[in-house]
């Protein structure tokens, strides 16, 4: 709570449930106050001072496109009114933030039918938040497939400093965002607004540029197992690449297909130069693979943990979890750095510089 650590905003409080992503964040923010439990333990009493910012990032589990869909109303995704039970609270100390921010994925504008995301944006509204909605991709930024919803309020005079454009516009603003918007209720489009970020420069960087060395990573002995898994299409993507004579990267994961009414599991693979989303290993989608083909031959091997984090944006002094398994959940639950800084630095910090010169 209080901001993202970046571009000139400081962390003030933190909290997880997840003891061991607790631990890697005291590792990398030593001097950051941090609170290990479940959010609905906390009480308004609990947060120092009168924050700029609050930031949510709940479990997204129960809304994702991959999981159960079982909306807010379930236990991981419920977080968030854990969440807002604080702001609540802060309010009613007259500490309330002048901007919140909820980041989830994209499954929010449809879970529940689309009731999960007008809830959260009719209790911003009700509380007398300007509300508006980003679908931001970290594949603008970097070579990881990884769409994620960013839900912005404002109140008072951060919303002078916010740049708002008159209506959807720009790759930020998706069709099914809009469509999202167009099914809420009318008090929450009043109060709604369009949120403006500059569009990214052309991303120049690929999947291959952040992987370690051929000599330096374990391939697998079964990896033709692996391949055969592949169904038709994705067969004749790694013989093409094969058959190139050029080294060819590309990413891939397992997943369970209904084929003729029995359930397979497949490898799909894409070779654009873009990983797939990370996930965690216990998630909708097993751990992911890299596949080389080079030199008349395809070899698979594991993504690390290192290359994981490389992917979500952050350098290698980053401390990681020593567990490969406990690095990749890490990874697959977090939030790609360039993405909170374009967030950060083109939105959030203009509205709040406008806050603060009106204070």
């Amino acid at each position: 709570m209080c901001g993202t650590g970046l571009s000139g905003l400081d962390i003030a409080f933190a909290n997880d449930m997840d003891a061991a992503k607790g631990r890697a964040f005291v590792a990398n923010h030593p001097d950051t106050p941090f609170r290990l439990g479940d959010v609905w333990s906390l009480i308004p009493d609990d947060l120092p001072g009168a924050p700029d910012l609050a930031w949510a990032s709940s479990p997204c589990q129960d809304v994702s496109l991959a999981g159960a869909r079982g909306g807010l109303e379930a236990g991981r995704s419920g977080a968030f009114w854990g969440f807002w039970r604080l702001i609540q609270g802060l309010a009613d100390q007259d500490r309330a933030p002048r901007v919140i921010v909820l980041e989830n994925v994209i499954g929010l504008l449809t879970s529940g039918e689309g009731r999960d995301f007008a809830a959260v944006c009719t209790a911003m509204a009700q509380a007398g938040y300007r509300v508006g909605a980003l679908e931001m991709d970290a594949a603008h930024w970097l070579p990881q497939s990884r769409p994620r919803l960013f839900v912005v309020a404002m109140r008072d005079a951060a919303l002078d400093g916010a740049p708002q454009t008159s209506a959807p516009s720009g790759p930020f603003h998706s069709p099914r965002l809009r469509a999202a918007h167009a099914r809420l209720p009318q008090a929450v489009r009043d109060a709604w607004a369009w949120w403006s970020l500059p569009v990214p420069p052309r991303r120049n960087l690929d999947l291959d540029a952040l992987l370690e060395p051929d000599s330096a990573v374990d391939w697998l002995e079964d990896g033709d197992a692996v391949l055969a898994l592949a169904a038709p299409l994705h067969r004749a993507r790694i013989e093409a690449a094969v058959a190139s004579g050029r080294r060819m990267v590309g990413a891939a994961y397992r997943r369970v297909r209904t084929e003729k009414g029995v359930k397979t599991q497949r490898l799909e693979i894409r070779f654009d130069g873009l990983a797939g989303c990370l996930r965690t290993p216990a998630g909708g989608s097993s751990r992911q693979y890299v596949v080389v083909c080079d030199g008349g031959r395809a070899r698979v091997r594991r993504l690390t943990g290192r290359e994981a984090a490389r992917l979500m944006g952050l350098s290698d002094d980053y401390r990681l979890p020593p567990s490969e398994s406990a690095a990749l959940k890490l990874m697959g639950d977090a939030v790609a750095v360039p993405v909170v800084r374009a967030l950060t630095e083109g939105l959030l910090l203009p509205a709040l510089t406008a806050h603060r010169a009106a204070a």
